[in-house]
């Protein structure tokens, strides 16, 4: 989508999100006041995999030339209790031929961030008054929203998490127990009142107010961890991001105790010594094994560099260091979400690259709230030592990576990506498109992807798919070449504003992303 200037651009997950934050725009909001609506929106018409009840990042980049991450993720609890108290149920999905397990209740929720981020991130950085900002997110929830073919193929796929509860069962299933079919509205009972009241009533009332009393109360009655001094002692971090060169192009990124920034930087860093000219031709069976690589190359550097020394202040430095990106670009012998993301421009030169998530969500609603909490302490990919091994009052990790790309001639990307592990290589590969194949923003968020996992390479329908079947992998390794482009590949959401006043931006069609120039 490309237009000379206006007010801004918006990209995100969901058309009823880009809506509100166009809308935003359109009455004058500021780009980080258009990222806020579309959060906002997003809790409403994107129930499967966010929920006010949730955390995540925005990293904001100011008309004036600043860029701050901002960290609200989930936190966990400042006290630990006995495993058999635990409301803490494990729960089998089935992806495919594939199957994982996933932890649920009220012991697999941890501290929730997202109320903290809106009105810490609105007080700071919003230009209209917090209730104009909400005004679309409360609409929707007040009518509904029709539900989507994507949407209700997630609900198929999380209906064991989704409908544990009775609350689940109303809004997402009819009275006969079947799923709702796409066009029906999905409405969440209360929802409505709840978001009216923040917006009336500020934070306090989620992390002091009778909302946080509630949380609380079941938590200490039914199997959970959370406390009000919780609550109450929960902040957000202004952190400074991660800042590397990438071929005359500046990357900002989310920064440790995350790990997806620090990966992408290093596997960027990565691509330059191992493409140097990156003249290699897109798509080809060489790109393939050179992405490959790079991919195998930046998990062994995780593995061994960075997630020992997660909470060292020095782990950025020490990864990106030259000498160790040099030691992995060595030849190697035989080698070859649940998240939302929303990207946001205005004319003032401000970009918002925002991403939150509620994991697979817990099935524990908040009496009366319409508010389904998060399941941080129940995911596997956030517990690497272990379910309730956790260090107490501490952020949890996570792949979630908004982004600002910038050039020496003052063009300004923002970008993100939703789908867990794979975030990383959907923008690492997003980002080589754009710097090394100058590629239209969305073509570059089109294009088939690869991702490299558990001794798999997963190839994106749209290769070469008898390059694609040549190429070499370590012994015990194997590749699946799919047959159609799949959510399983990201959701990358971006948004450009040219030195020259044009905007563009990109919506990924694999999460049925959506963008608006207004």
């Amino acid at each position: 989508m490309l237009i000379t200037m206006q007010k801004g651009v918006i990209a995100a997950g969901h058309i009823e999100s880009a809506h509100a934050g166009a809308e935003i725009l359109r009455a004058g909001g500021n780009a980080f006041d258009a990222a806020l609506g579309a959060f906002l929106a997003s809790c409403v018409c994107e129930p499967t995999y966010v929920s006010i009840g949730g955390g995540g990042f925005m990293l904001a980049h100011t008309a004036s030339g600043k860029t701050v991450l901002y960290d609200f993720f989930a936190q966990t609890p400042a006290f630990k209790r006995p495993q058999h108290e635990l409301d803490f149920r494990k729960v089998t999905l089935h992806f495919g031929g594939n199957t994982q397990d996933f932890h649920i209740g009220l012991g697999a929720v941890a501290i929730p961030g997202n109320v903290a981020g809106l009105f810490h991130i609105h007080k700071h950085l919003g230009r209209l008054p917090f209730a104009e900002i909400a005004a679309p997110a409360l609409q929707l929830a007040k009518n509904g929203v029709a539900l989507t073919p994507f949407i209700q193929s997630t609900i198929y796929l999380l209906q064991p998490i989704l409908t544990a509860s009775a609350q689940g069962k109303t809004v997402f299933t009819n009275p006969d127990g079947q799923v709702k079919s796409p066009s029906e509205i999905i409405c969440i009972p209360h929802l409505h009142d709840s978001l009216f009241a923040l917006a009336k009533e500020g934070a306090r009332l989620f992390y002091e107010g009778e909302i946080g009393q509630q949380l609380a109360a079941d938590c200490a009655a039914k199997g959970g961890y959370i406390t009000m001094n919780d609550l109450k002692n929960y902040c957000v971090i202004e952190r400074k991001p991660i800042q590397v060169t990438y071929r005359g192009h500046t990357l900002f990124t989310n920064p440790p105790p995350c790990t997806g920034g620090a990966l992408i930087a290093f596997a960027l860093q990565l691509l330059q010594q191992l493409n140097p000219d990156g003249k290699l031709k897109n798509g080809t069976k060489a790109y393939m094994q050179l992405m490959a690589q790079v991919f195998y190359q930046t998990n062994l550097a995780r593995k061994y560099v960075f997630d020992k020394y997660l909470h060292n202040p020095r782990v950025t430095a020490n990864l990106l260091n030259p000498q160790t990106v040099a030691h992995y670009a060595q030849p190697v012998v035989n080698l070859l979400g649940n998240t939302t993301h929303i990207s946001a421009a205005d004319a003032q030169g401000n970009l918002a690259s925002l991403t939150h998530s509620s994991g697979a969500g817990s099935d524990y609603y908040i009496p009366n709230t319409g508010m389904m909490l998060n399941n941080m302490l129940g995911e596997a990919d956030l517990n690497p030592h272990g379910f309730h091994r956790w260090a107490k009052n501490r952020r949890l990790s996570s792949m979630m990576s908004p982004a600002l790309l910038a050039d020496v001639a003052g063009n300004l990307t923002a970008l993100g990506s939703s789908g867990s592990s794979r975030i990383r290589s959907a923008l690492v590969q997003v980002i080589s498109n754009v710097v090394d194949y100058k590629m239209p923003l969305q073509e570059a968020v089109t294009l088939p992807r690869l991702h490299l996992e558990n001794r798999e390479l997963n190839v994106e329908y749209g290769f070469n798919a008898d390059e694609a079947a040549q190429l070499q992998l370590p012994d015990g390794w194997h590749k699946t070449l799919w047959q159609q482009q799949s959510m399983y590949f990201g959701g990358v959401n971006a948004v450009a504003r040219q030195e020259n006043g044009i905007f563009y931006g990109a919506a990924d069609t694999r999460r049925s992303g959506a963008c608006f120039v207004v």
